[in-house]
């Protein structure tokens, strides 16, 4: 796993935080929803193929 993978996914992460809060604070509960759900997608798709290695790698853990 590459340390700038990392570091994306904690910058999304504080990215969404941050838009969250603002949006609660403001009254606009619904798009803060939207907000933090859009960015649990965006983080997944940066991590599907890394889900990909591994699903590979266990394969030939277990000789599927």
């Amino acid at each position: 796993m590459d340390v700038g993978l990392v570091l994306k996914v904690a910058g999304v992460g504080m990215l969404v935080t941050v838009a969250y809060q603002i949006l609660s604070k403001s009254g606009r509960d619904e798009q803060a929803m939207l907000v933090s759900l859009s960015g649990i997608i965006i983080v997944l798709l940066m991590l599907i193929e890394q889900i990909g290695v591994l699903f590979d790698t266990v394969r030939a853990v277990f000789g599927f």
